[in-house]
């Protein structure tokens, strides 16, 4: 299997898009979906016979007053690979998507696909600031989410034993804005911030307006997938 730095190398600039009204999909997450739309059955085809990419993309506000034609959609989205999957017997899909990396819809691509496409351009992660000052964001964001978590829970361990880990602080963002129950505007926006110190801020930000604020339990069971 191609490593994901080789699958992006070959990428030739042209995205499937798979738009969904209620799912922010991020590089390094997995993302279980299902298909059974004839068009997006079509795409799923396409993308097996060719190079197993396809992009989740949120749709915009509307998007149910005409969601048979081209609804209106984010501008920034993110590519997937087609890992495991599963063909049912009459024609839908069960799958696992595999986040690799933010792209920006440059233009759509007219064609005689049912479904949609466009030429987009890969997102790579930004960033400004000294090893130092990662540290200190990563510990920022650390101490919004860990006490939220019962110190003996099973939750606590993993996010602590990730936090510990040598994943970098961009992916370790993005898993948790994946995972954790934020607003679909602010997951977007997460999506969109290429920069990895304004990603960690604002996301450090949004977890603890939300924990001052809340009348339950936050966050949920956390995972990974």
């Amino acid at each position: 299997m191609p490593s994901e730095r080789e699958i992006l190398d070959d990428f030739r600039g042209t995205a499937r898009l798979f738009p969904l009204p209620k799912l922010v999909l991020f590089p390094h997450v997995v993302q279980g979906l299902h298909i059974f739309e004839p068009r997006y059955r079509d795409m799923m085809t396409d993308s097996l016979a060719d190079d197993r990419l396809m992009a989740l993309v949120l749709l915009q506000e509307g998007w149910d007053l005409n969601y048979e034609d081209r609804p209106r959609i984010e501008s920034v989205a993110c590519l997937g690979r087609v890992g495991a999957h599963e063909l049912l017997p009459d024609g839908r899909y069960n799958l696992r998507l595999h986040g690799l990396s933010r792209i920006r819809i440059v233009q759509e691509i007219d064609s005689d696909n049912p479904y949609r496409l466009a030429e987009v351009e890969l997102l790579d992660d930004v960033s400004t600031v000294d090893l130092g000052e990662l540290k200190r964001l990563r510990s920022l964001v650390s101490a919004a989410v860990l006490p939220r978590f019962p110190d003996d829970g099973q939750a606590h361990r993993q996010l602590d034993e990730l936090f510990r880990s040598e994943t970098p602080l961009g992916p370790l963002c993005d898993m948790l804005s994946y995972a954790l129950p934020l607003p679909l505007d602010l997951k977007q926006q997460l999506l969109a911030e290429v920069d990895v110190q304004v990603r960690a801020e604002v996301l450090a930000d949004a977890l603890t307006v939300k924990t001052a604020a809340r009348d339950r339990k936050f966050p949920p069971d956390f995972s990974m997938n």
